[in-house]
């Protein structure tokens, strides 16, 4: 079973930098897609960016082209979403998750495993 434990969320100040860890294990995700998505309050999840566990292609939502980056280290079975130039917009909970299929999506619905997320505050 598929098991995702996210880490590194805080509070930082608009124009500031988090790194946010998600830890994947119980099973190897060669051919999985690694993403992260966000829920601030009264609004519904919503998709940041995803990675090829085997490949390494990226995609992102428009909002955090050129600031944000996914990564991913395959020794370690860590995905990695590097936040910069951080606005208070990006204030929400982050999750990760992962989906075993040829194609990535947006839909938070069709992603099965999730993590329990991690509180990202950032103040103006």
């Amino acid at each position: 079973q598929v098991q995702l434990v996210e880490t590194g969320g805080g509070l930082v100040q608009a124009g500031g930098s988090l790194r946010l860890s998600c830890a994947a294990s119980g099973r190897s995700f060669t051919g999985y897609w690694m993403g992260w998505f966000r829920q601030a309050p009264g609004k519904e999840r919503e998709f940041v960016a995803t990675i090829s566990w085997s490949g390494g292609s990226t995609h992102y939502t428009d909002s955090v082209k050129g600031r944000f980056t996914i990564s991913r280290d395959t020794a370690k079975n860590t995905v990695y979403l590097q936040m910069n130039s951080l606005k208070p917009d990006d204030t929400a909970v982050y999750y990760c998750a992962a989906r075993n299929n040829y194609y990535y999506t947006f839909s938070p619905s069709s992603w099965p495993a999730w993590g329990q997320g991690t509180q990202v505050t950032v103040s103006s």
